[in-house]
């Protein structure tokens, strides 16, 4: 450290321990309104740029032949403290130029950027006085967040800082890394450095003007708790009182998937990593950040782009749900963009020029699913504007609006300046619009329709199961208000008519009913019949012959024939995950019985170090020792990127009885060479095994 800032960070603990002992912040208290004002700009802006940039664009992704590293290199490549310094003097990047990237983001349609003060190797690009390890002790010797502040202030863009909880560097910071055998903890203290970050935060939120955003990460590691991350929340709140404030602040976020575990957790939004919800989420504010290859800070080596047509659909897939969407870049040692970076912020800057509206300012759409796209909407006086965001342009030029009840008042193109009518008619509960022959735009094309009232869509009635043990607790988990509307059912098989049970509460069901429902308006059928087939499998005995992990257990072995299935997100407490092991489950039947299908269902989210078993048998036993095949299924593990989401592996058998059906599933191993976790320990993620 040298003599200036070792003299200011000496008179900073003087300050400190020569005052009384100050009472902790506490997290201000907002009426909804003010938290609702405090939260418009971010809500009204939905597009913002991320930048990942550090001492670890020098190594540039490669370190002693292997060229899977990024801004986690310091941690896969191992390298120690001493090493990993040297990049300190060759971290120059004479070409940066700050007012050319905010540039960029503006002319992409960004309204803020959130960039990497500091990271988890505790590198910090700006010039603080707690520490030598920031970039006044490069060769480049200027503060990058001053400039970059200044630029965007100059531009119109909300600047926002990345900050991490987790520092590789500081000595104080606990834990060490497991590797870091010659590296000792003695003496350290961590909240002493607690103090440090504290002191840094309240640099970048002193020292260059108002911050829109702190993005806090770096917060899963056992030593920090909620307790902390309130107290952390409460103080950088004390500091800026508008701020905004992500949920990796705390110990709050239900893995990758980003979104808040309920609880009384401090957060001002979640953050979906890499992924994108399967849904709207009503109620709660979130970003999904997204990189544009597979790295976020600069890899020389990773040329697997994200298409702009891929992140076009993201981003209106993204704002349909009520979200924001957060695209990274990584710049390279010598400050610029990736040339491929370059290339898609452009492509997206023309669509977004045209389009801009049915993004900014926009909530999620009243649609659960739309066969051809998206949809975003804002409210008018006296009703609605819907953007319909067009992927699949109709061949037929007859674009349908399904199940929509409100009088349509008029339709046109986005792109059209002079906003020409397009006939509207109705057929039914839809509504159609005729489109011209060719699409105006080959990625997004955008209708809007204008529409009295507060949009009302009639929506496919959804059920949750709950497991009794010997069978399911079937309920109805969401609808349609309108009082013409009526969720009708059976549970014998039989297809339901509007003179057919109505569904007024939860309906308990046993093997071998069949349960299906459909919904009703004014007596005529609206979407399709739902089918919930209760297998024989349910409630019965599971037993496993290899052990799951305890931080993806969710009730243990008799989850795997509950009926209940997970969804999209892992962290739902449905899976059960297995780290680097394989899941073997016998389940017994109770008696001999004919066996004629067996379905394996797992979940693949290579995002989150989850990926699909590489080899899957099914086999069948009379007495649950000789086991005889039915089924083998092997993947090879050279084509992980090949699938994602939810997966099923299902097999037919015929003329077989058996007592006890066996399955067996194959992890990965480790990720795939080709993975940004390469050699990291695979997840296997299973829930289901049903039997019919």
């Amino acid at each position: 450290m040298t003599i200036a800032k070792m003299f200011a960070a000496l008179c900073s603990v003087a300050v400190i321990s020569s005052c009384a002992p100050e009472t902790p912040p506490q997290i201000p208290t907002e009426t909804k309104e003010q938290h609702d004002a405090r939260m418009q700009w971010w809500r009204d802006a939905r597009f913002g740029l991320f930048i990942h940039w550090g001492l670890y664009a020098v190594p540039a992704g490669e370190w002693k032949g292997q060229t899977s590293h990024a801004e986690w290199i310091r941690e896969t490549a191992q390298i120690p403290l001493e090493e990993y310094d040297t990049f300190v003097p060759r971290f120059n990047p004479v070409k940066f130029d700050a007012g050319e990237w905010v540039r960029m983001a503006k002319a992409a349609g960004m309204k803020y950027i959130v960039i990497t003060s500091k990271h988890h190797d505790g590198f910090c690009l700006f010039d603080s006085k707690e520490t030598d390890f920031d970039v006044m002790s490069t060769p480049f010797k200027r503060d990058i967040m001053k400039e970059l502040s200044d630029a965007c202030r100059k531009e119109g863009i909300r600047i926002c800082w990345y900050h991490s909880i987790m520092d590789w560097h500081h000595p104080d910071y606990l834990p060490r890394r497991e590797w870091e055998t010659a590296r000792s903890a003695e003496g350290a203290d961590l909240d002493r450095y607690v103090a440090h970050m504290k002191r840094q935060l309240k640099e970048l939120t002193s020292n260059y003007g108002p911050i829109g955003v702190l993005w806090f990460d770096g917060e899963w590691e056992s030593t920090w708790n909620e307790a902390r991350g309130r107290d952390l929340y409460a103080y950088v709140r004390s500091l800026q009182p508008d701020i905004i404030i992500n949920n990796r602040v705390g110990a709050g976020r239900a893995g990758m998937q980003g979104l808040t575990r309920e609880g009384a957790f401090a957060a001002d939004f979640g953050t979906p990593e890499q992924e994108i919800p399967t849904t709207g989420l009503p109620g709660i504010d979130w970003e999904t950040c997204m990189t544009m290859n597979d790295h976020w800070g600069y890899n020389k080596h990773d040329n697997n782009w994200k298409s702009t047509e891929e992140l076009l659909h993201n981003l209106a897939d993204v704002a349909s749900k009520g979200g924001n969407f957060l695209l990274n870049v990584g710049p390279t040692a010598e400050g610029l963009f990736p040339q491929a970076s370059i290339d898609r912020l452009r492509e997206i800057g023309k669509w977004m020029d045209v389009n801009g509206e049915a993004i900014y300012g926009t909530s999620a759409s009243p649609f659960k699913q739309l066969p051809w796209g998206r949809c975003t909407q804002k409210a008018v006086d006296g009703g609605a504007r819907l953007y319909l965001h067009v992927f699949d342009w109709p061949a037929d030029r007859k674009l349908v609006v399904p199940n929509i009840l409100n009088e349509p008042v008029r339709a046109y193109l986005l792109a059209d300046a002079g906003k020409s009518p397009l006939a509207i008619s109705r057929d039914g509960f839809n509504v159609n619009v005729e489109v011209p022959g060719a699409a105006p735009d080959s990625v997004n094309s955008v209708v809007v329709i204008e529409v009295k009232g507060t949009p009302s869509v009639l929506q496919t009635p959804e059920f949750t199961r709950t497991s009794t043990g010997d069978g399911l607790e079937i309920a109805l988990e969401s609808g349609a208000t309108e009082a013409e509307y009526r969720v009708r059912y059976t549970s014998d098989g039989t297809p339901p008519t509007a003179s057919s049970g109505e569904f007024r509460g939860p309906v308990k069901l046993s093997y071998p009913s069949v349960f299906k429902a459909r919904a009703f308006y004014n007596d005529k059928p609206l979407g399709e019949v739902i089918t919930i087939d209760i297998p024989l499998s349910v409630g019965k005995r599971v037993t496993l012959a290899t052990p799951f992990s305890d931080k993806y257990k969710a009730e243990g072995a008799s989850t795997l024939t509950d009926g209940v299935y997970g969804t999209h997100e892992y962290g739902d407490g449905r899976w059960l995950g297995f780290e680097q092991g394989d899941l073997e489950a016998v389940v017994d039947l109770g008696g001999p019985v004919a066996v004629k299908n067996i379905t394996l269902t797992y979940l693949v989210s290579p995002a989150a170090w989850i990926f699909a078993p590489t080899e899957i048998e099914v086999a069948v036993s009379d007495d649950g020792k000789t086991f005889r095949p039915v089924g083998t299924v092997r993947k090879d593990a050279g084509t992980w990127q090949d699938e994602k989401g939810i997966g099923r592996f299902s097999r037919d058998v015929s003329r077989v009885r058996a007592r006890y059906v066996r399955v067996f599933a194959k992890n990965i191993g480790l990720c795939p060479a080709d993975h940004p976790g390469k050699g990291g320990k695979a997840w296997l993620f299973v829930d289901e095994i049903s039997v019919k």
